[in-house]
């Protein structure tokens, strides 16, 4: 899977908006609030899951789906080696994440 595929895949989904966060690229549902990422260098994503649904996708392909370091890991933060993902699996894995997400009230603004 490239960048660009992951991209296409999670802006598909409704509301999904591209921006910015510790430079490297956020996709935010509709309530502003970040359900996924790719890591600087663009050759991982990132889906915001459970920790039950992270379970799942470790299990069923451990080379692509890896726990985030940490604290983010263990609450469900699921880092994406892209070169190994199938498409089918991110786009089940960044719905999940979305829905999850969406469900949120929206994201309070940060004081600058």
């Amino acid at each position: 899977m490239t960048p660009t595929q992951f991209r296409r895949i999670v802006l598909g989904l409704p509301g999904v908006v591209e921006a910015s966060h510790m430079s490297h690229p956020d996709f935010r549902a509709a309530n502003g609030r970040i359900f996924a990422t790719l890591n600087e260098d663009e050759t991982k994503g990132m889906a915001s899951l459970t920790p039950e649904q992270q379970a799942d996708f470790l299990a069923r392909s451990p080379k692509t789906f890896i726990p985030a370091a940490g604290a983010w890991g263990r609450g469900g933060s699921t880092m994406i080696e892209l070169k190994s993902a199938d498409a089918e699996m991110v786009g089940e894995a960044v719905t999940l994440a979305w829905q999850r997400v969406a469900a949120l009230p929206v994201a309070k603004k940060r004081r600058k």
